[in-house]
């Protein structure tokens, strides 16, 4: 077992990576937002959105004291919005109940809205060295595969043994480095699709290397039909502005702008809305984690915009697309050349 941690650390501090926006420090501010930001979404998209992200709200006060429409704007693209509300959650509390600083131990971190048992570890190590067991889903592909641990690591049973495992591999010294290089080898070497065994340090010890079982581990998650959906959509707009429609706090992009669901003709109904002409766009599909949605937008010219609108709607300047807080589906829509200009 300690070679395990031998090997991966030695490899980590001459292949591993160095150079990413969030090493090189001990800012649990900064280290936190990366370890949100990271969760299912690959390093090069975290990039640019951490810098911008950072350039705004460059600690855990300011954005505590944001208003959670313009966070939203900041993460809007990124996916997974509930992130973003519980990063903006957990930030109010830190000030509220910290004194807007960050708690030191792995518990206490796991405590704040958002943040799971394995982030709650990285950060500690990170940020304040302490000797915590991380098991994120690369951490749980390169131990399966190491070890020849069967079963999907979803399933209660199976991430039980991986966590034991994962806390006896433990070095006694350089967790950080370890914690990185243990992140590095799932994300560059022991990656999901054709893993590149020979230059992976733990060649000479995998089970799965060994036995050519790289395909089957870890095991897949049992298949079940993806559910499917489909809203229409409407799009009002004059040319110059589109109404959007504030939505609620909790399920899909809560909290941000998006189209209102349903024909431009029940809307203008129930809102009192003026008419136009509508014609039917192309369709759009979006997977989510566990389910697909196909929009249907319909487009509605209007002669005007009215100059105010009830409840959770907002007639958006088209030129203001760039800034909003949209989800990315929704955005895609609203740059859609149909909308530059009239239909003919």
């Amino acid at each position: 077992m300690s070679d395990f941690a031998e090997r991966l650390i030695h490899w980590q501090k001459q292949h591993g990576r160095h150079d990413l926006p969030w090493q090189q420090t001990r800012d649990a501010y900064r280290i936190w937002l990366s370890e949100i930001m990271l969760q299912q979404t690959q390093v090069s998209t975290v990039i640019p959105y951490y810098l911008r992200f950072l350039e705004r709200f460059p600690d855990i006060v300011t954005l505590a004291a944001t208003r959670q429409q313009e966070v939203l704007a900041y993460w809007a693209g990124l996916g997974y919005y509930a992130r973003a509300r519980n990063l903006h959650r957990c930030a109010q509390e830190i000030v509220a109940r910290h004194a807007g600083r960050f708690p030191e131990t792995a518990a206490q971190i796991n405590e704040l809205p958002g943040i799971g048992r394995s982030t709650a570890a990285a950060i500690s190590a990170f940020a304040f060295g302490q000797r915590q067991a991380i098991l994120d889903g690369n951490v749980k592909r390169v131990l399966t595969r190491c070890f020849g641990i069967e079963g999907f690591p979803g399933k209660a049973s199976v991430e039980r043994e991986l966590w034991a495992l994962a806390e006896t591999l433990l070095p006694a010294n350089d967790i950080e480095t370890y914690t990185q290089g243990i992140m590095d080898l799932g994300a560059s070497i022991c990656t999901r699709g054709q893993p590149r065994c020979s230059a992976c340090p733990m060649q000479g010890m995998c089970v799965a290397r060994q036995e050519g079982r790289q395909g089957s581990l870890p095991t897949a998650r049992p298949r079940k039909p993806v559910p499917e959906r489909i809203s229409v959509v409407s799009i009002f707009t004059d040319g110059h502005h589109v109404l959007l429609e504030r939505r609620p706090q909790t399920g899909i992009w809560g909290g941000l702008l998006a189209l209102p669901e349903g024909t431009p003709e029940m809307l203008a109904s129930a809102w009192g809305l003026p008419s136009g002409s509508t014609v039917a766009l192309p369709e759009l599909q979006h997977s989510f984690t566990h389910f697909r949605l196909t929009l249907r937008p319909q487009l509605c010219r209007i002669a005007h915009a009215p100059t105010c609108c009830e409840g959770s709607l907002e007639w958006l300047p088209l030129a203001t697309i760039g800034q909003a807080a949209l989800p990315a589906p929704i955005r895609k829509l609203l740059t859609s050349p149909a909308l530059a200009a009239p239909d003919t």
